[in-house]
C-alpha cells in the first residue's frame, strides 16, 4: 500500500504585497498554490497510490469566491477516477469558525471531525486514520491528548496540524510532546503546521512534510509532499518529493576580499546560477544577499540602488525562469569595525558588546525572548507574509546585529571626523 501525506496547500493564497515589486511575475507566482495541487494529484496517480493525507491549511482562509472550492472539488474527483481516497483536516487557517463557504466534495474526499477526535476506517486498504481539525483559529489544547486507541490489525495513522513543544515562526497551536505521540501506538504520524520539511522519529514515523508551495523568501528550497511505501503493516519507505511550481531562493553571494563592483557582481553571477540550476525549470524567485567584509564596501552602501539594478540585469541576461524579489546589502568594511572594537571608550563597548552578543546562542535567545513583546506589536504585514520581520531565529538576529553595527559606523566616523 502506498499513501501521500501533504500538508499547508494554503490553496489560493492571496501573496498581498507582490504588485509592490515592479515586473514580478504576479499572477504566476499566485497560480503557483494551485499548480502544486495538480502535481500533487500527479503523484498520486502515477505513483498509483490509495490514500491522500493533507494535515491541515488546505485552504488559506475563507474564499474569496467559489472558484477555490471548485478547483480543489475537480482535483479530488481526478483522484475519485483514479481510485485515491482522500482524508484532511482544519488547521488555523481553514479552521471551522473561518470557512462561510461550502462544497459538497467528492465521496472520496473525507473530512475528518473538528469538533472531536475522530476515526475513519478504511478496512478495504487496512488503515484506520485518526484525527481532529481546528474548530477555531487559536487552538492552545493538545488535541492529541483524547486521540483513539490504535485499531488492531491496521495500519494505524495520526493525522494533526501542531507546532509540538515549538517551531519559530510558527504561532504554537495545538501543543503537544514528541513523546506522547510516540507512546500513542500509531504506525506513522502525519503533522501540518511547519513549513519546513522534517523528520522527527522513525519508530514509529513522525513527520513534517513542509508546505506544498513556497510562498515568499522566507520558505526557500524544494517544497512538497511524502511519499509513503507500506507493506505487511510497516513503513518501508518515506521519500520526500518536490512539487512546487515556483522556488524561492535566498543567493548567498560572499564577496569577502572583492575590490571592485565588477568583482561583487562576478560573485553574484556564480551565485545567481547555482539557484538556476537547483530550481530544475521552475520559476526561481531569488533574493540576493551580498555579505562579507570587503574593501568594495563603501562603493556598494553608496550606490545601493546601482547595484541592484546590475544584479536585476545579471538575473534576466541568466535565464527568464529567474525572478529577481529582492538585493540585500550585508557587507562590513575590511578592518575599520574590528580596529574600533579595540578602543577603550564607550564606542569600543558597544561594538564589543554587539560583537559578543552575535556570537553567544544563549545571548541570542534572551534577546529573541525580549524581542516577542515588540513583534506583537507590530502590524500583521510585518508579522507574516513575505515581507515580516523575523525576530526569533539566531541568523536574522545576527544580521539584524550586523545592520545595526553598520547603520552606527557613519555616525561614529563623523563623530571622529568633527573632533579637533
Amino acid at each position: 500500500m502506498k499513501f501521500v501525506h501533504a500538508a499547508d496547500l494554503h490553496l489560493d493564497s492571496p501573496l498581498a504585497g507582490l504588485s509592490k515589486y515592479e515586473g514580478a511575475p504576479v499572477e504566476q507566482i499566485r497560480g503557483a498554490t494551485r499548480r502544486a495541487l495538480e502535481n500533487l494529484v500527479k503523484l498520486c496517480l502515477n505513483e498509483q497510490v490509495q490514500l491522500l493525507l493533507i494535515a491541515g491549511d488546505l485552504y488559506d482562509g475563507d474564499w474569496r469566491d467559489y472558484s477555490t472550492g471548485l478547483f480543489f472539488a475537480k482535483q479530488m474527483a481526478a483522484l475519485r477516477a483514479g481510485n485515491v481516497q482522500v482524508v484532511w483536516i482544519r488547521g488555523n487557517h481553514d479552521a471551522a469558525s473561518k470557512l462561510t463557504a461550502h462544497l459538497n466534495l467528492p465521496e472520496n474526499t473525507r473530512e475528518l471531525s473538528h469538533k472531536k477526535p475522530d476515526s475513519l476506517l478504511l478496512e478495504a486498504l487496512g488503515v484506520a486514520v485518526h484525527g481532529q481539525g481546528f474548530d477555531t483559529r487559536e487552538v492552545t489544547t493538545d488535541l492529541s491528548l483524547r486521540y483513539p486507541e490504535p485499531k488492531r490489525g491496521l495500519f494505524n495513522i495520526g493525522l494533526l496540524h501542531t507546532a509540538l513543544e515549538g517551531r519559530p515562526g510558527h504561532a504554537p497551536y495545538a501543543p503537544c510532546r514528541l513523546t506522547a505521540l510516540l507512546d500513542r501506538g500509531y504506525d506513522y504520524f502525519a503533522l501540518g503546521h511547519v513549513h519546513t520539511r522534517e523528520v522527527l522519529s522513525e519508530q514509529p514515523w513522525v513527520v513534517f512534510p513542509g508546505n506544498l508551495q513556497g510562498r515568499h523568501a522566507r520558505e526557500t528550497g524544494p517544497k512538497g509532499a511524502s511519499l509513503i511505501t507500506v507493506e505487511n503493516e510497516q513503513v518501508r519507505s518515506v521519500e520526500h518529493r518536490a512539487l512546487d511550481a515556483v522556488r524561492w531562493h535566498v543567493a548567498e553571494a560572499d564577496v569577502s576580499g572583492e575590490r571592485s563592483l565588477d568583482g561583487v557582481l562576478e560573485r553574484v553571477r556564480e551565485s545567481l546560477s547555482a539557484v538556476a540550476s537547483a530550481s530544475e525549470g521552475r520559476l526561481s524567485a531569488v533574493r540576493v544577499r551580498i555579505h562579507g567584509a570587503s574593501a568594495a564596501h563603501e562603493q556598494l552602501t553608496a550606490r545601493s540602488e546601482r547595484v541592484t539594478e546590475e544584479v536585476r540585469a545579471l538575473s534576466l541576461d541568466l535565464s527568464s525562469e529567474v525572478w529577481l524579489e529582492k538585493v540585500e546589502l550585508a557587507t562590513r568594511p575590511l578592518a575599520q569595525s574590528v580596529d574600533r572594537r579595540e578602543r577603550e571608550d564607550a564606542i569600543g563597548e558597544l561594538l564589543r558588546g554587539l560583537g559578543n552578543i552575535a556570537q553567544d546562542e544563549a545571548a541570542l535567545l534572551e534577546l529573541a525572548a525580549e524581542l516577542v513583546e515588540l513583534k506583537r506589536k507590530l502590524p500583521p504585514e510585518l508579522r507574516e507574509g513575505p515581507d515580516a520581520i523575523d525576530l526569533e531565529s539566531a541568523d536574522a538576529l545576527r544580521r539584524l546585529l550586523a545592520e545595526v553595527e553598520q547603520t552606527l559606523l557613519p555616525a561614529v566616523r563623523g563623530s571622529e571626523e568633527a573632533a579637533p
